[in-house]
């Protein structure tokens, strides 16, 4: 539901490069192991950079989402947020990878 919010408001296609993963290809790509967020279908990368992040990102914050990791280095299509709705440990919290 709050990601159809979101993409009303961003009121553009929103392009995720990651979204749900199986427990065994979150372990092979990410340090968060074989129950990671992203194995719980809580969790989404949205390629996104520059002012469009910036813009999302508040959009991000108003919607309540409670962890936020920013990808912003490098080449502009790799660039991403990582969105998450966890509720256990320390929320909500912001990264950068």
């Amino acid at each position: 539901m709050r990601m159809d919010t979101l993409r009303e408001r961003y009121g553009r296609p929103i392009y995720l490069n990651s979204a749900y993963r199986c427990p065994e290809h979150n372990n092979n790509v990410s340090g968060t192991g074989l129950d990671g967020p992203h194995t719980t279908g809580k969790s989404v990368d949205i390629r996104v950079y520059g002012e469009d992040a910036h813009r999302m990102l508040l959009y991000i914050v108003e919607l309540g989402f409670t962890g936020i990791g920013v990808g912003q280095q490098g080449e502009h299509k790799k660039r991403f947020l990582h969105i998450d709705d966890l509720e256990e440990g320390t929320r909500p919290w912001i990264w950068s990878y």
